[in-house]
């Protein structure tokens, strides 16, 4: 018996070697293939990806292009960049937060829809801290939950409240009580909020994330919130802003793609700090980018004397 386990350890010993033989971790096939795709999109191979390990690139690469970059997915192209800014703002992480403000731009993104996109984020966190800081009752919160789900879903099927502009909000009283006229109800995380806080808690979230006429459609301001919520993670936000987006007719491929968004840049986001990246250097690599996709976006148009087509992030060569 000695004499076998000796020798299984001589085995795995070599094993090991033959795996970490010098220039193994540096040169595969396979990454020399994505490199050679990457150079094909982008016109070069940006530095974070030159850092990326080679068994670890294949695979976030043909994630990156058959998701992020792929104009055919469920989830618009400038709605995938909104949700990757409100991500990215609050890791927080400087290198995702400028390249999905500029790609959220090049497809065709206003001031308006990016302030909205980060504004949710921070909606989303601030909900987050309160409803776990207090230890919500899960059980509750969703029976409460299901329970403004149904009672919108009855408004909105009666033609929903007549259009008027809310009432300003004074104090904690007057705020539970148009939460009562909005939903039907009051749930319990709002009646325990702090009264002093709650009036402009309450304005705060109708104005912005209930509010119909906002820059962003409700149906992705609640991916948003969801793509917030599952990287915090934050089980509350992600149980209300699910149920919300499906309120709003989000499918159930929205919804997976926008929480796979979210996974995306957390990665990315990781790999870009862990690995120290030169920020300066990055910046410029990202205004390559969007400087190519604009160039050839300009050329794809011309020739036929269309109308430009939706700037988007795919074969920005």
């Amino acid at each position: 018996m000695t004499r076998f386990a000796g020798r299984v350890t001589t085995l795995m010993v070599l094993l090991g070697a033959a795996l970490v033989a010098p220039g193994a971790a540096h040169a595969t096939p396979e990454a020399d293939a994505a490199r050679a795709d990457i150079q094909k999109t982008f016109g070069f191979v940006p530095g974070f990806m030159k850092l990326t390990p080679d068994l670890a690139l294949p695979g976030a690469w043909a994630e990156m292009k058959s998701l992020h970059l792929n104009p055919n997915t469920a989830v618009p192209g400038k709605m995938k960049d909104l949700i990757g800014l409100a991500v990215a703002a609050q890791i927080p992480c400087e290198y995702c937060i400028y390249a999905h403000t500029e790609f959220a731009k090049l497809n065709g993104a206003t001031d308006a829809e990016i302030s909205e996109a980060v504004a949710m984020g921070a909606l989303t966190r601030k909900w987050s801290t309160w409803l776990n800081g207090v230890q919500t009752d899960e059980g509750k919160y969703r029976s409460e939950i299901a329970q403004l789900v149904a009672n919108m879903k009855k408004m909105m099927a009666a033609g929903g409240p007549p259009p008027s502009k809310p009432a300003p909000v004074m104090d904690g009283m007057g705020a539970l009580k148009q939460v009562e006229q909005s939903f039907g109800m009051t749930p319990e995380f709002l009646r325990r909020y702090p009264q002093e806080g709650l009036a402009g808690a309450w304005t705060e979230m109708r104005d912005l994330e209930m509010n119909p006429s906002t820059a962003i459609p409700g149906k992705y301001k609640s991916l948003i919130g969801l793509a917030v919520a599952a990287q915090i993670p934050c089980r509350f936000c992600v149980i209300g802003d699910t149920e919300f987006a499906k309120l709003e007719g989000a499918t159930d491929r929205e919804i997976g793609e926008a929480v796979a968004m979210a996974g995306m840049v957390r990665h990315w986001s990781t790999i870009a700090n862990g690995r120290q990246v030169d920020k300066a250097a990055f910046k410029k690599e990202v205004n390559r980018i969007v400087a190519g996709a604009r160039k050839h976006m300009a050329a794809a148009a011309a020739p036929a004397a269309k109308p430009a087509a939706a700037p988007t992030m795919t074969a920005v060569k």
